[in-house]
């Protein structure tokens, strides 16, 4: 009987077993399990995997804190978010994180960090403090104070929480807002913290930025020198160091604390315009003018830096190129350089400076049409500001006087005559 389709039988007969084949065979594999035995080993395996031992969690914090002692704030952040990838469980790696972030101006940063310690444990009060100073610095004062308070509800003795709190009070006051009594809230907060920590890091800053608000500046410069023995790696510290010496007129301090913030800190343009700033009212504009233009370039887009710039530029008589750069700062624009600007809009303050000087300019450099125009939006846009106002009336003077020679570029329309009457102020505007 056959299966169809194949070549098998049920009555096939069977084939003879061949016992040379057999002990063939049997030598053969003999032979393969010596080689595997014997031969094998010997053999160098290429292209094998070898296993990275894992790291522990704390070996990346250790590391993390020594480049922290070396003010190597970057490096310690990676570090430390690595430590965060082996235990993800841990807060102190997100509160050491918080801390560094705000110490390197990153508060959103710090937000996430803070609060990313928070879900592991709400009422870690360390957490709660760092998340309020973050909102504080962020200008958000009221969610800032809440945080802060409630840091000290887990923990009356949180010194860093009332630190943070006077730098928020102050924060607040500068910003013209808050209570009637926040000034004598700052004050008790201030007292809290120096009673519970005396000589902390927090406490010098919060001090300081307290009596730098009171005028009480040279008192201030004594509480930022001790905050900046304490850790000279922050650029922010130094700063405001800088700030207080300029206040007390030690500039040449001031320019050396300025210039370490840069050192700590290079892509951050503020240090480059107060070293612009205090060789301006030392009345070397062109160290003023290195400095300013310094800082446009690392921040091209920040129309403030652009203000500063051209009244440099005014202050030097350069006012062909204080008409471009006031020009981007007022109306904004795009740069040579293809980078847009957004305009400010006119206001109080240094601001309006940068309208009125942009004005004069324009003046100046017989652009009397749309200097005109800025007088006009000064002089209705800022009528209690004397400065403004006499500034204003500087630009239809100086255009009328072009106009008689008659080589004014004015519009079709009536010059407009600012009735105000002129303080005693100087002709050229202050930056």
């Amino acid at each position: 009987m056959y299966i169809k389709g194949s070549k098998w039988s049920m009555q096939r007969k069977r084939r003879r077993i061949n016992p040379f084949r057999v002990a063939l065979l049997l030598l053969f594999v003999g032979a393969l399990v010596v080689f595997d035995r014997m031969v094998v080993p010997t053999i160098p395996q290429l292209f094998v995997y070898t296993p990275t031992p894992t790291r522990a969690p704390e070996s990346f914090i250790t590391e993390a804190e020594k480049l922290e002692e070396q003010g190597k704030y970057s490096q310690a952040i990676q570090t430390y978010n690595e430590a965060v990838l082996a235990d993800p469980r841990n807060p102190a790696s997100y509160i050491a994180l918080a801390r560094l972030n705000i110490y390197t101006a990153d508060y959103e940063e710090a937000v996430k960090n803070a609060e990313n310690a928070l879900m592991i444990n709400k009422n870690n009060d360390t957490a709660l403090a760092l998340l309020g100073w973050a909102y504080g610095l962020q200008g958000d004062y009221l969610k800032a104070t809440d945080t802060l308070k409630s840091a000290l509800e887990i923990n009356k003795d949180n010194a860093a929480a009332y630190a943070y709190l006077t730098e928020v009070y102050v924060y607040e006051m500068k910003a013209g807002q808050g209570p009637l009594d926040i000034l004598d809230q700052a004050r008790a907060a201030s007292q809290q913290a120096v009673a519970l920590a005396p000589n902390s890091l927090e406490t010098h800053r919060a001090r300081g930025l307290l009596l730098n608000y009171t005028a009480n500046y040279e008192e201030a410069v004594l509480e930022f020198e001790d905050a900046v023995k304490i850790n000279s790696n922050i650029a922010d510290l130094h700063i405001q160091l800088g700030n207080n010496y300029y206040a007390t007129q030690e500039y040449d301090k001031a320019i050396t604390e300025y210039g370490k913030a840069t050192s700590l800190n290079p892509t951050d343009p503020t240090s480059q315009t107060l070293i612009s700033d205090t060789y301006f009212i030392n009345g070397d504009y062109a160290k003023a003018i290195q400095y300013s233009e310094a800082a446009v370039a690392l921040d091209p887009t920040d129309p403030y830096l652009y203000g500063y710039l051209g009244q440099v530029y005014w202050k030097n008589q350069q006012y062909l190129d204080a008409v471009d750069a006031l020009r981007l700062a007022v109306r904004g624009g795009t740069t040579s350089a293809g980078i847009a600007v957004t305009g400010l809009e006119l206001a109080d303050g240094e601001v309006g400076a940068f309208y009125y000087t942009y004005g004069l300019a324009l003046a100046k450099t017989n652009q009397c049409g749309e200097g005109l125009q800025i007088a006009q939006a000064v002089a209705t846009g800022l009528r209690n500001n004397d400065v403004a106002q006499y500034n204003a009336q500087e630009v239809i003077l100086i255009c009328e006087q072009l106009a008689k020679q008659g080589i004014a570029d004015l519009p079709t329309s009536t010059p407009i005559i600012v009735d105000t009457p002129m303080p005693e102020v100087t002709e050229t505007p202050a930056p």
